[in-house]
């Protein structure tokens, strides 16, 4: 049982005793050698693999020390010609406390480290091509989104725009917060197209997405030689030189490489792996993480001092559940751009489905409402988008929360039409298409006035009622002098 498990797994796995005869090797490890496990079973180290010595061997080095060699890198060609790269780590095997033997496990990073690659040199291509060209279009680089991209007319949503806009103006670093889907990317290519960086480039790279030891490579750039396999080649810290940076997901970033991260902060010098030349860059370095900053200082996946020397600037986006109030919008918004895109006339949504949209707690934030606004105008037969359209854990899901708004339908035009929205509030007779800001005001304004009748006029249970926090209540009820509140009991604590 123990060898198919070890047989199934996606790393290669090579075990040898204490005097270096292989006794298990799996066929992963096999392919990345390009031979067959009988050849290696049974075998000496050395004898497998002659290039090796003791002193090269790390299943070898590790026997003779009795000590582990964790992620290093290595890059060799294998038996058929093959160019392999890997990371390995060796640890011995102790049994009552003597070394009975090592073992080696291998993770093939070939196609990584070729893609990682692959998108360094095209963003060297482009940042070349722009210098020829002179071209001074910030789309060239990635960042296409504007403030006005940004939809809202919630409270809190609103006062991040302002502040970004703000810190747009300066140099200063910016520390983002938000969940997976709250829009963290989109909010910080606004603030580069609005920053005296604009026409340079914006460069983004989420540091989860590669292994510890290319993303050293990818961020400060490498020089011949520096490891086997090792080209010149600038990392993106070169390439976003006179612009902006974005590191998302800056939590996963290794902490040693969060310490070289905060010398180039604090001095704007980089060095290439293996080059001892320093470079000066002009970056101005946006990160981001969907981890709350201080719970990941606190849990050793930020370091503290990196934490602080980024959060010059910090801003909070709030969560998709937390401005409910904006849904209508967004639905009119991606209605629109799905029209647009897929040439098709959908007018809206049927008034059944906002009950669900507005109970269910949208875990994906905007990016899930999207998803699911685009994947129901894929399969609607008609130009109404009804529940039957929508994924069945979405409905299940919101039948299990707490009750919506109700009598809301939203509709978009086709490309260039405006958006209209159809409001149904329960005893007002017909339907009125009136233009969407002002009806999603009206909406809200009846919305409110119900549940603080509902609570008689106790602004926390309002809120709750809503689903909205307190004090964004208070400042809708400071915009409308016409909504009267009672206070009353707790009102106003």
């Amino acid at each position: 049982m123990l060898e198919a498990i070890l047989g199934a797994i996606d790393e290669g796995i090579h075990v040898v005793d204490a005097r270096g005869i292989t006794v298990f090797y799996n066929r992963v490890a096999a392919a990345l050698d390009g031979l067959d496990p009988e050849e290696v079973l049974g075998r000496h180290v050395l004898e497998v693999f002659p290039s090796l010595d003791p002193g090269s061997s790390t299943l070898l080095t590790v026997i003779a020390t009795g000590r582990p060699i964790v992620d290093r890198r290595q890059t060799y060609t294998n038996v058929r010609g093959q160019t392999v790269h890997t990371v390995n780590t060796t640890l011995p095997v102790f049994v009552d406390g003597q070394l009975v033997g090592a073992v080696e496990v291998a993770k093939d990073i070939t196609r990584i480290k070729e893609l990682s690659e692959q998108l360094v040199d095209l963003q060297a291509r482009v940042a070349r091509r722009r210098m020829r060209r002179q071209d001074d279009s910030a789309a060239a680089y990635g960042a296409r989104y504007r403030f006005s991209d940004l939809i809202t007319q919630d409270a809190a949503m609103e006062r991040v725009k302002t502040l970004a806009q703000r810190a747009a103006r300066t140099d200063s670093p910016i520390f983002v917060y938000g969940e997976t889907g709250t829009g963290k990317e989109l909010l910080v290519q606004a603030i580069h197209n609005a920053s005296p960086r604009a026409a340079g480039p914006f460069v983004a790279q989420n540091c989860a997405a590669l292994p510890a030891t290319l993303l050293e490579g990818l961020l400060f750039g490498t020089v011949r030689g520096s490891f086997t396999g090792a080209e010149d080649r600038p990392g993106l810290f070169e390439l976003a030189d006179g612009g902006t940076l974005f590191l998302d997901e800056v939590q996963a970033m290794p902490l040693e490489l969060q310490a070289k991260l905060l010398r180039v902060l604090q001095d704007g010098v980089i060095r290439r792996i293996g080059s001892t030349r320093a470079r000066v860059v002009d970056v101005r370095v946006i990160a981001a993480t969907n981890v709350e900053p201080r719970q990941a200082v606190e849990q050793g996946l930020l370091r503290a001092d990196l934490y602080y020397r980024l959060n010059v600037v910090a801003l909070t986006l709030p969560p998709l559940r937390e401005r409910r109030g904006d849904i209508p919008l967004l639905v009119a918004h991606f209605l629109a751009k799905c029209n647009a895109r897929f040439g098709t006339r959908i007018k809206g949504l049927r008034e059944q489905v906002w009950p669900i949209l507005m109970r269910y707690a949208w875990p994906g934030n905007v990016r899930e409402l999207e998803h699911v606004i685009e994947g129901a105008v894929n399969i609607v037969e008609g130009e109404w988008i009804g529940v039957e359209h929508l994924p069945p854990h979405l409905v299940a899901a919101a039948e299990r929360g707490e009750p919506a708004p109700r009598g809301i339908a939203v509709a978009a035009g086709g490309e260039g039409a405006p958006v209209t929205v159809d409001v149904r509030v329960p005893g007002d007779g017909e339907p009125k298409r009136l233009p969407l800001r002002e009806t999603l005001a009206a909406v809200e304004r009846r919305l409110i006035a119900e549940a603080l009748a509902a609570t008689g006029g106790n602004l926390q249970q309002a809120a709750k009622l809503l689903g909205l926090p307190r004090q964004t209540l208070q400042y809708r009820l400071a915009k409308w002098e016409g909504v009267n509140v009672r206070q009353k009991g707790e009102t106003g604590r």
